[in-house]
């Protein structure tokens, strides 16, 4: 797997991962246990965990998975005791978990609103405030936020864009109030990524997102590994004194502009595996 980041960075180091059980979550989970970070797993779903924990474990890591659902109180609670039983102290939180359907907004239901802002706003508040509370209260620590690019609004996935603004300005407001604690917290917003997570859609609205890739200034799409990279950058050492921001990870396309569209190139290589 391609880092840039010196072996053995986070030696020593636990984190847990929310939605580690595929894409951009396990991505980020498995360069993290390539740098010496014990990772923690957590996820609905038993057999994406336990593949994700094989394939770290192949690879020369060291994982546990926990299956958890962040829309429920009593589940969140018991995979943060269980994350530090685990490892014996958890260092780092990536909230990566979520999930959003596509849809015109005047066809949401109540029970698909609820649903959205229950996993990607309420879920990662919960998770962090837990983690706060049973640890990093006292030891500090730092957590990173998955959101999406919805500076401009979020067409047909309007539930997903109020619910990301949501964490943006939770990230925000806990880097604020918890800051004299030791605890940093950040967020990443990833542009048009070329992931896993995409096969979860209809194969048209999948070609639909697909084409995207035209609306930056890399031409391209990006790649699990250059959103990992930037989350392992804001939980470094080298990230000590950030804290509250947003880091885009878009190739630009939360700037576009009819001024200066994009141009075919090939001038942007991508980071990946």
């Amino acid at each position: 797997m391609n880092t840039i980041f010196k072996p053995g960075l986070f030696s020593g180091t636990a984190a847990l991962i929310t939605g580690g059980g595929t894409g951009i979550g396990l991505r980020i989970a498995r360069e993290l246990a390539q740098l010496g970070a014990t990772v923690v797993l957590a996820s609905r779903k038993k057999e994406n965990l336990d593949k994700a924990v094989k394939q770290i474990t192949d690879e020369g890591g060291k994982a546990f998975a926990v299956e958890c659902n962040i829309r429920e109180e009593e589940s969140v609670k018991k995979c943060i005791t269980t994350s530090i039983e685990l490892c014996g102290k958890i260092d780092f939180l990536v909230n990566n978990g979520g999930g959003q359907f596509p849809s015109p907004s005047e066809f949401i239901s109540r029970k698909g609103w609820h649903a959205v802002i229950e996993t990607n706003l309420t879920g990662t508040f919960f998770m962090s405030q837990e983690l706060f509370n049973k640890q990093f209260v006292k030891t500090g620590g730092a957590i990173v936020n998955i959101i999406a690019n919805m500076r401009n609004g979020f067409p047909m996935m309007s539930h997903t864009g109020a619910a990301r603004a949501g964490v943006e300005n939770i990230t925000k407001s806990l880097a604020t109030e918890w800051g004299r604690y030791g605890v940093r917290v950040n967020a990443v917003a990833p542009g048009t990524i070329n992931s896993s997570g995409l096969d979860r859609y209809d194969p048209q609205y999948k070609d639909f997102i697909l084409g995207f890739a035209k609306n930056n200034q890399t031409y391209r799409l990006g790649t699990e590994a250059e959103v990992a990279a930037s989350v392992v950058f804001l939980l470094s050492p080298a990230a000590s004194f950030i804290s509250g921001i947003t880091l885009a990870v878009d190739g630009a396309e939360s700037l576009y502009s009819p001024v200066s569209p994009p141009a075919e190139n090939d001038k942007n290589p991508a980071f990946k595996d």
